[in-house]
């Protein structure tokens, strides 16, 4: 009952506080968009630091010092909202590769819409869609934007992995850019879908860039993936267990 409680005062001062921070964007419409970065950055950290204070959940950044001073593509593993704003104060400033019917949420859409810049695609749509990710992702990181994709492309069940969208690293080996990887242990503690969050600690694991250059985008995505799941295998306890009844299953 306390972990509900919890979970449900966590629930409504986060959304309060994007509702909040969403409204003051869409107000400030004329101001500088370095205005936009610093109210989405005070966001994030603010619904992190309630995570901590409310539910115990306790963000631990490691492999801090592999993010490359020149904007890059990252990749981060996708299982529940809590990667979806803790990796922005971590990283510059970041464009995220969006579903277009995020942008239609009313204010909180509006404002990632409006006001941060981000792709916004049409997942139906295949290949133009992969063609937009790579033509927008170039001139965003040509403006020294970085861009986040969560290459699964929607949360996936946690323990499980899908086949990695192509668009990240085609739009690497175009730009000449770099990859970073990114693997957490989120899902332990906030299950896919879940309301109930578990105090613990949240380890954030940023790994080694990829050199997209060296090899075809298919081979860039299966050394990303590669070094995501192993990554999951060491750090989540809730993740092995699952991996290995799956398996025992089968």
């Amino acid at each position: 009952m306390i972990l509900w409680l919890r979970s449900l005062a966590l629930v409504i001062v986060a959304g309060s506080a994007a509702i909040i921070s969403a409204t003051i964007l869409l107000l400030s419409f004329w101001a500088p968009a370095s205005w936009a970065r610093i109210v989405l950055v005070g966001f994030c950290r603010f619904v992190l630091w309630a995570g901590d204070f409310i539910a115990g959940m306790k963000l631990v950044i490691e492999g801090q010092e592999n993010i490359p001073d020149a904007p890059s593509v990252i990749m981060i593993k996708h299982t529940t909202i809590f990667e979806t704003y803790g990796h922005v104060p971590i990283f510059p400033k970041t464009a995220w590769v969006v579903k277009r019917e995020l942008l239609w949420v009313p204010v909180f859409g509006w404002a990632i819409g409006l006001l941060l810049n981000p792709i916004a695609i049409d997942r139906g749509k295949g290949r133009s869609a992969v063609r937009q990710v790579i033509d927008e992702g170039k001139r965003r990181l040509a403006e020294g934007t970085w861009v986040t994709i969560f290459p699964e492309g929607t949360r996936v069940p946690y323990g499980e992995t899908r086949k990695y969208g192509i668009s990240g690293a085609a739009l690497a080996k175009e730009a000449g850019v770099q990859i970073v990887p990114v693997a957490h242990n989120a899902g332990d503690f906030w299950q896919r879908r879940g309301f109930s969050m578990r105090p613990g600690i949240v380890r954030f694991c940023i790994g080694p860039p990829v050199d997209a250059s060296a090899q075809s985008p298919k081979e860039t995505n299966l050394i990303v993936q590669a070094w995501i799941e192993s990554k999951m295998h060491e750090i989540s306890a809730a993740y092995q267990d699952k991996t290995t009844a799956s398996s025992a299953d089968n």
